[in-house]
């Protein structure tokens, strides 16, 4: 019986001991050979199994679908009397009542068509439903489980291969362990879990070897799949939930990565698995079934007892058929038949029924039964935990709640910032291309820049060069980040995954996402700096200047990833991006000043981002209120009167004086930059405080960005 084979195999953590146990006692030449585990339990002893029963009892999940809307008689060029009027909304019921049990060292299969609900079930049973739509109720060993405890002794194991491209399958494994194993394990035991992990998958040859995507050969299929069971079952969880695992592998691959499964299982784990039409060979690897057919369950039990079913149900299965491809087969042609699949259904419940006095599931329910009993939901885990399972466990006090068992994450917060923040530089580091793209695009814009403000005069023509030049560099800044926008769009649904289940907090991936993007900035800041300030003559301090660049590439990076948060396409993203990033130019108050915009439009001008970091080169370009940049005749610059002659000009010049009482000749001074910075309106803030203000944007984008990263990272139906 499944129950008695599960105590013949040991835990992950036995398996350690084993592997530490051959390292000690045998000396080898070769440290990187690989270790042969002996996972049939023959060389361990392992202590009785701690008894697991996940109990389902009439889950129902409705989902309200509104009908389409038939358009009108002369839009569908018919011409009818009324158009049609909108239907009221109506329920598609998902799951009806399901009811079943997974225990410990078994493996069930959840199988049925495509729309049958065998992704809604593992949703359901892995509390991934937003609360209060689902009906029924979930116990594991007869004790509800809550959200927060569900997190800790669970895995989920999603059917797209999540994982970050240009990593190793070791060093994917490697930091799956350091963010799910505790502090307090030292890196030699956490490297030897590793090892012991890559033995147990199959992957010893493809350890070195980096996952892979589109545009780098990576892993195969099959072992890409193994290597995201690995990732979520490197803590040993006591549940284990998987989307078709075997879905687009080989007959081969998916055999194996059955078999991995069946070795969980019989470490201790409660395995549930969807699983579209599974072939001979992984039948003999499967416990328990449960065939779904428009969300009724037509048939609940182990494989073996397919043939008698369905000879009682009057259609016996041909010795030469696969006993899953003919019951799949029938329930789409009972699907098709009226009444077909609800007769199938009430079929299943009275056969069931009347398969409970059968005597060797009698034996086998009353020896779980009775063991289960015997041990609470607390006392369960704690047991387990003793056993080796759910490494980041702690021990618990007599008078605890489950959930006070196992501690929610496995590290303190700084430990998790560093782990991200290496994780990310890593597979950064393998994809230079991607800062190299940046690089050039800034250093093209810098160069581009430098060549058409050459050497930029003080004189009137040079004012308004300057107020050109200025406003496109900021803005520049902006555009420069818009390139950053598909990186957390790339990496949703892995910080979705992970978070989903407790890896890490929502908030360190937030301070690890600021901290390993400041580099890259500084390197971009200072490039676009030296390229243009000695370049186009600029005056005041490069210190600043190049301070108040990295703040406007702070803000543009943080600004992009609130809208990556936000946003679920990377097109649509862009477009966002240079829509906005346009406005913000416009009410900067580089092409209207600040009291010429209308009041109805005043309040856009303050949240404009553009318009800190250019006010701020304004005044850094023009606070020395000694220099001068129009001088006497120049005053006549950009008007009708610049034609005329120089002569003419200095005698306007004399005229003006003796009108106005004040001595003007060509030399002397009529406008300083302090004169500039009133013309265009820079009076409200230092520049000092503009950079500061500018910082204090970037940091309310990111506070924006966590909630969103908050909000939209709950990855639960509704």
């Amino acid at each position: 019986m499944p129950r008695a084979a599960s105590c013949d195999y040991p835990t992950l953590a036995e398996l350690l001991k084993s592997v530490s146990d051959l390292s000690r006692n045998e000396s080898r030449g070769d440290d990187d050979a690989p270790v042969t585990l002996d996972i049939s339990g023959g060389g361990v002893n392992p202590p009785p199994s701690v008894p697991f029963v996940l109990a389902f009892t009439n889950l129902t999940y409705r989902v309200k679908v509104r009908r389409k809307v038939a358009l009108p008689g002369f839009l569908r060029r018919r011409y009818a009397q009324e158009p049609r009027t909108l239907s009221p909304q109506h329920t598609k019921t998902i799951l009806d009542e399901v009811t079943g049990e997974a225990r410990d060292g078994e493996i069930m299969a959840v199988m049925g068509a495509s729309g049958s609900g065998k992704s809604t079930l593992i949703d359901a049973l892995a509390n991934r439903m937003a609360k209060g739509s689902l009906k029924g109720n979930a116990t594991l060993n007869g004790e509800a489980i809550e959200s927060r405890l569900m997190k800790v002794i669970s895995a989920y194991v999603m059917q797209d291969d999540l994982l970050f491209p240009m990593l190793t399958v070791e060093e994917t494994l490697m930091f799956a362990a350091e963010f799910r194993l505790p502090r307090a394990l030292s890196k030699s035991k956490k490297k030897l879990r590793v090892q012991a992990l890559i033995d147990q998958l199959g992957l010893r040859n493809a350890a070195k070897t980096v996952i892979g995507d589109e545009g780098h050969r990576g892993v195969s299929g099959g072992e890409r799949r193994r290597v995201s069971i690995g990732t979520d079952i490197i803590h040993d969880p006591i549940l284990l939930f998987l989307d078709e695992p075997t879905s687009g592998l080989d007959s081969t691959s998916a055999f194996m990565v059955v078999k991995v499964l069946q070795r969980i299982a019989r470490s201790g784990s409660v395995v549930i698995m969807s699983i579209h039409q599974p072939s001979y060979r992984i039948l003999g690897l499967l416990d328990q079934m449960i065939f779904l057919s428009r969300g009724k369950t037509v048939y609940s039990g182990p494989p073996s007892n397919l043939p008698v079913f369905f000879s009682d149900f009057g259609h016996p299965i041909p010795d030469t058929d696969n006993r899953t491809e003919f019951a799949l087969d029938l329930i789409r042609q009972l699907e098709g038949s009226p009444g077909g699949i609800k007769s199938m259904a009430e079929f299943n419940k009275s056969w069931q029924s009347l398969k409970k006095g059968n005597l060797s599931n009698t034996l086998c329910a009353s020896e779980n039964n009775t063991t289960t009993t015997n041990l609470s939901l607390k006392e369960a885990i704690s047991a387990s935990i003793s056993r080796g399972k759910l490494v980041f466990g702690a021990t618990a006090t007599s008078n605890s709640s489950p959930t006070a068992v196992v501690p929610s994450y496995a590290n303190p917060p700084w430990v998790e910032l560093a782990v991200l923040s290496r994780r990310s530089f890593t597979n950064s580091w393998r994809m230079p291309e991607l800062f190299v793209v940046r690089m050039a695009a800034v250093m093209v814009t810098g160069f581009i820049l430098a060549t058409i403000f050459w050497r930029l005069d003080d004189s009137p023509k040079g004012i308004q060069e300057r107020l050109g030049f200025f406003a496109f560099a900021m803005s520049t800044t902006f555009y420069a980040c818009a390139d950053a926008l598909p990186v957390f769009l790339q990496e949703r649904y892995i910080f979705m995954r992970e978070t989903a289940y407790n890896t890490y907090r929502r908030s360190s991936y937030l301070l690890a996402h600021a901290l390993t993007s400041l580099p890259a900035l500084l390197l971009l800041s200072l490039a676009f700096a030296v390229a243009t300030f000695w370049a186009v003559g600029l005056d005041g301090s490069f210190l600043f200047y190049f301070l108040i660049i990295f703040a406007s590439f702070w803000v543009g990076s943080s600004f992009v990833a609130f809208l990556s948060g936000v946003v679920p396409y990377v097109m649509l993203g862009y477009i966002i991006v240079a829509a906005i990033i346009a406005y913000f130019l416009l009410f900067s108050g580089f092409f209207i000043n600040r009291d010429r915009i209308p009041a109805y439009w005043i309040w856009f001008h303050y949240i404009s981002l553009v318009k800190y970091p250019y006010e701020a080169v304004l005044q850094n370009e023009f606070e020395n209120g000694a220099k001068c940049f129009v001088r006497g005749v120049q005053i006549f610059d950009g008007t009708p009167l610049a034609a005329v002659p120089e002569a003419m000009k200095v005698n306007l010049l004399a005229s003006m004086s003796g009108t106005l009482g004040v001595d003007i000749n060509s030399s002397s001074c009529v406008m300083t930059g302090v004169d500039i910075l009133r013309q265009q309106g820079v009076t409200d803030l230092s520049k000092w405080n503009c950079l500061w203000v500018t910082v204090g944007w970037g940091f309310f984008f990111r506070f924006l960005f966590y909630l969103a990263i908050l909000i939209g990272s709950k990855n639960k139906r509704r």
